[in-house]
């Protein structure tokens, strides 16, 4: 499979800095918001202001421009993180493995799907698409399609909090759906101190709270699902320094690690990994 993959990369390369570069400039998602603003936490607001520790840092696919990030236990394959990657023509689902970043199995979308986020539930996964609106269904194990469903709306990030799916779509709004029959059950607005946020992409669902990438930013935020109050604010600037960052995409993809509070993050066309800890601004 490695081999396999390893032939793909010459060409995925040059692709995807050109489509990403595309992107950039056109857009991707809703025109709610400025696409690289970041948001601002009130001095008097009660929201965590919080920073990136690096734990550890691991070698990534730098052609994969990363949309979900899950880690999670391979019958063959031990830990591994689930990954979804972006890109008309580029798009697939993948499993690496955490510590080498090496590809262990893969499969590609169809040309005309561009990937966004992944989540496992139960017994499956949920990998969703940007603009087509399908949702496919995953064997977990295989990565083979069971079944593909339709929703409305733009896909951006998703994940499973062990009851409900959590979606989002680029504005201010998660929807709730049915891990089974990905059917709506209801939405959230998120917001801070009372002013909606947009730009909401990937997504984690951890501890009772939704850990989410916002598009165009170095930020990473947490938010009560039940309120969809931002509770804490990650400010992860220079996280891939310079000399690592050319040809590089914005940060996004996140998964929660094996320690309670340490997490996997990395971005879109970036060559690592890393394993970090969110810690108080001092």
């Amino acid at each position: 499979m490695s081999r396999v993959f390893d032939d793909k990369r010459a060409t995925r390369r040059a692709l995807a800095l050109g489509a990403a570069g595309l992107l950039a400039l056109a857009g991707c998602g809703t025109d709610d918001a400025a696409a690289e603003e970041q948001i601002t936490v009130p001095e008097d607001a009660g929201v965590e202001e919080l920073q990136v520790e690096v734990l550890e840092t691991f070698d990534h696919d730098a052609t994969s421009f990363t949309q979900g990030l899950q880690l999670a236990e391979h019958p063959e394959h031990g830990t591994v993180l689930y990954e979804s990657a972006g890109l008309y023509g580029e798009s697939d689902v993948r499993i690496t493995d955490p510590a080498t970043g090496a590809v262990l199995a893969s499969q590609d979308l169809p040309a005309d799907q561009f990937a966004e986020g992944l989540t496992l539930t139960d017994d499956s996964i949920w990998q969703i698409t940007w603009q087509e609106h399908v949702a496919h269904r995953r064997d977990p194990v295989t990565l083979d399609i069971v079944e593909s469903v339709q929703y409305e709306g733009e896909g951006w990030g998703i994940c499973f909090d062990g009851e409900q799916l959590v979606m989002s779509d680029g504005s201010s709004t998660l929807t709730f759906r049915d891990p089974v029959t990905f059917e709506e059950t209801g939405t959230v607005e998120v917001a801070l101190e009372g002013e909606p946020v947009f730009q909401i992409n990937e997504l984690e669902c951890t501890g009772g709270q939704v850990w989410a990438n916002l598009w165009q930013t170095d930020q990473i935020v947490r938010i009560d699902p039940a309120t969809g109050e931002v509770g804490a604010v990650v400010d992860a600037a220079g996280l891939l320094p310079p000399e690592e960052a050319g040809g590089a995409d914005v940060l996004n993809g996140i998964a929660a690690a094996e320690e309670e509070g340490t997490f996997y993050v990395t971005g879109k066309l970036w060559p690592k990994l890393y394993l970090v800890r969110f810690t108080p601004v001092r």
